[in-house]
Formats: structure tokens, sequence, C-alpha cells
């Protein structure tokens, strides 16, 4: 059963109602621009003896804006928990864990997002699905409109990953570049306007985050990593930021397992972004976010973002959290060691997780004892043109296997005796 109530400002605490989810808050638009989230029912939030059995996001569907029984599944979440022993101990750490959303039906967390959103659109009548997207969340909104039954547009842009745009399309999208970055938002707003169109991403500039029903699906990791952990929650989430829709929800799910007596704690939370801007707004504590925009585009294209928001901002300050820059070198370094050393290739956005908890584990603010999760975002097959370049050709090599192993060791520096 939906239990939902309505949304309402994650700054000035405002009420609105559940039909005001493609708008942000026009009182704080001009001070400060923020979005909303749902607010539920108090009577869900009282304690519990245990979380519901079964396994996938909707055994969770009273803390979720959907009836479970409109729900659009193609059977997302339930991903593992793995234990990074290797990359542990080279950082010290003796409990560092991944969260791998790699696994999810499209191949990143946005499908989390996707669910609960098209889950909406399609009981509220919605017949398109719009999205503003460099990627990720673009072929989330396709693989479950596409389950739902209804047309999905995507605005993106032209640097965005030649490997995510065919999925996209694949899937059935409507996908078109934008003639400047910055204008999907402006086109995703306009199609909501005039025709009602459903959207799953930002839809505001400034951007504030993605559409809060879907965002609620991101609650889901929390619970999920709770559980994974036998409810001992960890010290420190680490999450690649962009506009910090899955940073926001996860606060917000391991503050819903406090309320229900699930859990006794939130883990601080950290921010692994490429511009600084939250940072900035952490050391000023401002609440409006200053604009940084890099001298180059980041190897990182789906946490490119100039511009952090409030929501990202406000789960940094709820928990001590941190904000860590991280740079695309570090990216990439740690992208190449979860590939040889633990058996995961991730996208480069993925790796700065594992970046930005090296600095702060040399920096002795993560100590060896603390619990670490971190969030593997989605995997190398979506962006894998820097891997590629790093990697370079293929040797070839003759039929004569002595020749071949001559050839082996040349280009990889390994013999084989």
């Amino acid at each position: 059963m939906n239990h939902a109530l309505g949304l309402r400002c994650l700054r000035c605490h405002r009420a609105y109602p559940m039909s005001h989810y493609d708008r942000d808050c026009p009182v704080c638009r001009a001070d400060a621009p923020s979005g909303l989230a749902v607010e539920y029912d108090p009577e869900m939030l009282r304690p519990r003896p245990a979380a519901p059995a079964g396994v996938g996001l909707w055994r969770h569907g009273d803390l979720l804006p959907v009836d479970a029984a409109d729900a659009v599944s193609l059977g997302e979440s339930g991903t593992p928990l793995l234990p990074l022993r290797r990359i542990g101990a080279a950082l010290g750490l003796e409990q560092l864990f991944v969260k791998d959303e790699t696994r999810q039906p499209t191949g990143s967390f946005k499908d989390r997002l996707a669910c609960v959103g098209v889950s909406a659109a399609r009981a509220m009548g919605a017949r398109v699905i719009v999205s503003s997207s460099s990627g990720n969340a673009g072929a989330a909104a396709a693989a479950y409109a596409a389950r739902a039954g209804l047309r999905c547009v995507i605005f993106t842009f032209r640097e965005a990953s030649a490997t995510l745009v065919a999925q996209m399309r694949a899937l059935g999208a409507i996908v078109v570049f934008a003639g400047h970055k910055d204008d999907r938002f402006s086109l995703v707003q306009q199609g909501v306007s005039r025709f009602g169109w459903f959207a799953t991403s930002p839809f505001s500039d400034p951007v504030t985050g993605s559409n809060p029903l879907g965002v609620e699906g991101y609650k889901t990791l929390a619970y999920e990593i709770a559980e994974e952990m036998g409810w001992e929650v960890p010290d420190w989430c680490v999450l690649p930021v962009c506009y910090g829709d899955a940073l926001a929800a996860i606060g917000r799910g391991f503050q819903d397992m406090v309320s229900l007596g699930w859990t006794t704690r939130v883990p601080r939370l950290v921010a692994a972004e490429v511009s600084g801007s939250l940072g900035a707004a952490l050391a000023s504590g401002e609440d409006r976010l200053p604009v940084i925009r890099l001298n180059k585009p980041s190897v990182a294209t789906s946490i490119g973002a100039a511009r952090g928001t409030f929501q990202a901002l406000q789960a940094l300050r709820a928990c001590a959290g941190r904000a860590v820059t991280v740079d695309d070198a570090a990216m990439l370094h740690w992208q190449e060691a979860l590939a040889r050393q633990e058996g995961l290739w991730v996208e480069p956005s993925a790796a700065a997780s594992l970046a930005a908890t090296a600095i702060l584990a040399a920096e002795e603010a993560i100590e060896p004892h603390h619990r670490v999760v971190l969030l593997a975002t989605a995997g190398g097959l979506k962006d894998p043109d820097a891997t590629q370049s790093r990697l370079g050709a293929v040797p070839v090599v003759p039929a004569d296997l002595d020749p071949a192993l001559n050839v082996i060791e040349d280009a990889y520096g390994v013999r084989f005796a």
C-alpha cells in the first residue's frame, strides 16, 4: 500500500502535493534552489520487529511512493556487497566493501531511480517518459519505459559515451543531442509543461535533483547495505556524486531504519565529486552552491556537473559527512586497480568512490578499523574508451607458440618458462 502523503521542500520544509513532483520549491528558488522529498505517514516509520522477507526492491514497497501492485520491474535490486581485501590491505583498511550495482538490469544503479519513477508515471497515467541524461539514467529510463509500454525521449549531448547512446537507442528511446549540454534541462521542462511528459531526470536549471518520486528508489541501497552487514551500519558510505540523488536518498534510508528500530545510527556519507562545488559549500557554510567549472571535460562524464545540489549538501551536513574532489588520474588509477586486483571493471565515474576513500585513508580521517562501503555505480562496458586508450592495440602472434611467447613478453612484460 502507498503511504506517501505528499512532498516537502528539503530546505524550507513547505509542503506540496504529489503533483508538484516536476517542480522545485518556488520559495527557495531565488535564495538557494532546493528540491523536494516524499513525505510518508508517520505511522509507517514506527518501530517494527524486522525487515520484510523476500528479495528485490519492491519488498520495501510500503516505504516507496508507489503501490507495489503498480510496479514496473525488471528484477532490479538485491546486488551483492563484496569485500575488497587486496585493495583494503593496500589502503590500510581492515573492512572495505563495495556494493556492486553493475549487476542491475541495465548495468547501473540508475535502475532503482527508473524503476520507481516509471512505475509512478504509469500509475499516474503518463504516456511519455523524458530524461536529460549523460547515459546511465537514460538507459535505465528507456528500459523501464519499454517494460511499461511507454514512449521515451532522451536529451543528451555529443560528449556522451557512444556505448551508452547505443544502449538507449537499442532500448527504443528517441535520443537526440542538445546543442549545448545545459539546454537539456530547458528541453525537458518544455516537454513536461507543454505535453505532460513525465521526467525521471533533472528538470530545472539550476538543477535541484531528479524526480523526487524516482529518487526514493535509491533508499533501498541503504536497506540492503544494512541487511547485508547483519544490521551493523558501516562507519562510512562513499558515493560518486553528480547531483546527489543517491547520496540524499541513502541518508534518508538509513534514517528510516533508525526510526523503524532496525539500526541505531546513520553512517558518515562521502561525496566523491570532480568539480569541488559541494566541498566549497561545506567550507563556506552557505546554502547556495557555487559553480566550479573544470578547465577541460572530466573522464567521469556522468559526474561532471559544475554545481552540486542542496539535497546533497544537506545530506552531508546531517551526518558530518565529507566532500572529496578527485581528478581523472586518480579515478583511472583506481579503476585499473579494481579490475586487476578485485575482478571488478567499473566505469571511470564509479571509481571516484575508491579514489575518495584513498584520500581519506591517507589523511587518517578513515581509520583502519572503520567499516567502509563504496558504491560501484556502473560497469566498465558503459564507457570503455578511457580503458581502451590506456591498453592500446592487442598484439598479433604467429601460429608457433615460442615466437608467440616472445610477443607476449614484449607486449605485457610476462615471461612463461
